[in-house]
């Protein structure tokens, strides 16, 4: 969340740059309740002094009179006291739920717009492959080599689930090795997350856990949800805690599964492996000094790059708008790879990467002693290295070949240890 007085400070630009996100909340209910509590506050420091004030004056040789009367003020003082700290816990939960409504500031040279439509293309890699045949996309070719099965996810578990099996559970586990590998060599510790994390930890990375609108699955009975990502799970490992500043930065890496509800995902760009209810991804995380966080973006944007060019997948990288966002990310970079199955050829989202400045670390409490001694929120930064199933989507689509067979691309075969999967016959056989 936004410090509260930089919302009263700034409120002209809070409220333009809610505006240039397309959302709704109210920044001026925000900085009139931030006024309120400051006044509450004083108010009851105010009681707090005069009962100290009370007590102190009771030590003293008094007459029955007056220390009578210094009764009935103490027990005046004491219900005062109750009636403003009453108070100040109802303002104090409203500003919490309002402020919580608020975006984090967008960085200035992200593009103005409402949806993705409207992000900012800054470079394609790699050449789009010219097909000497009608490809497939990816759903005829997991049938058709029999290492996707949606038909017996739908009966086990309903829509939007999968079976990898055969090559592709290999494919799968190939993809999750070279990404973790690399992130190693770029110096990230290596995490496999829980699945399942507290409310508060949800709240605050910037997940809605509750509601229609929530794309989290919370468990019956707890407080706690499926994680959606590993950016949840790694963003909370250190919350509530004052990080040594000659640790900064923290670079992270974590395997997890990937829990979405995608309430409302339907339509042609939505089928198959794109949207899905489960699936797994490798995330990085980064803790660091406020001072570092661009450059660290900047980081883990080329990674990401060096992750599909090594792949040999053609992508671009687009500037994400400002509607297109998400509320706690300062600036994100996407990065599209080419999917000829997609509508008979688009660009489709395969990973993203954000510098969410303070903005999560203020909600979980995760901060560093400066060099002057005071303790200040470290900024926090986060990027899917590889979303498999995305992942496996671009291969398939983009290796194909005319015989209904598929290229396992190089960077994999070590992991895979097989440089091609072809069509299976009705025994099953390759």
């Amino acid at each position: 969340m936004l410090d509260y007085r930089f919302v009263k400070e700034n409120l002209a630009a809070v409220q333009r740059n809610i505006a240039n996100r397309n959302m709704h909340c109210d920044a001026a209910q925000v900085a009139s309740l931030f006024d309120r509590r400051g006044a509450l506050l004083t108010e009851l420091q105010a009681l707090q002094q005069r009962r100290n004030d009370n007590a102190k004056a009771m030590q003293a040789k008094l007459s029955e009179p007056e220390r009578a009367a210094l009764i009935a003020e103490g027990k005046n003082l004491k219900d005062a006291i109750a009636g403003a700290e009453a108070q100040v816990t109802v303002v104090e939960a409203d500003l919490d739920a309002e402020g919580r409504k608020i975006p984090n500031m967008a960085h200035p040279d992200a593009p103005i717009g409402k949806v993705d439509s409207e992000n900012l293309e800054v470079k394609q890699v790699g050449q789009v492959r010219q097909f000497g045949f009608a490809p497939k996309d990816h759903v005829q070719l997991g049938a058709d080599l029999d290492i996707i099965d949606f038909d017996a996810a739908t009966k086990v578990s309903g829509q939007k689930f999968y079976y990898l099996k055969n090559e592709g559970v290999f494919l799968e586990l190939a993809l999750q090795m070279y990404a973790l590998q690399l992130l190693v060599k770029h110096g990230f510790t290596p995490f496999i997350t829980p699945d399942v994390a507290r409310m508060e930890i949800l709240q605050g990375i910037g997940f809605n856990p509750r509601g229609n609108e929530s794309n989290v699955y919370a468990l019956e009975g707890e407080d706690a949800c499926l994680v959606a990502t590993a950016e949840i799970t790694l963003g909370g490992y250190h919350a509530g805690e004052i990080l040594p500043r000659d640790k900064l930065p923290l670079l992270y890496c974590g395997l997890s599964h990937c829990f979405r509800r995608e309430a409302g995902a339907a339509g042609q760009f939505s089928k198959g492996l794109y949207r899905v209810h489960q699936f797994s991804k490798v995330e990085m995380f980064v803790y660091c000094l406020p001072e570092q966080s661009d450059a660290l973006h900047e980081k883990l944007r080329l990674i990401e790059e060096e992750i599909f060019t090594g792949l040999k997948i053609p992508f671009r990288v687009v500037d994400t708008c400002t509607g297109d966002l998400g509320a706690p990310a300062y600036r994100k970079w996407d990065l599209e790879a080419w999917m000829p199955g997609r509508n008979n050829g688009e660009w489709g989202e395969v990973t993203s990467t954000s510098n969410c400045t303070d903005y999560q670390s203020r909600r979980l409490n995760v901060r560093y002693k400066d060099e002057d001694g005071k303790n200040k929120f470290v900024h926090m930064l986060n990027g899917t290295a590889v979303a498999v199933s995305r992942g496996i989507i671009a291969i398939l689509e983009n290796f194909q070949n005319a015989d209904g067979s598929v290229t396992v691309p190089p960077a994999l075969v070590p992991w895979t240890g097989f440089s091609r999967i072809g069509p299976r016959s009705s025994e099953g056989a390759p």
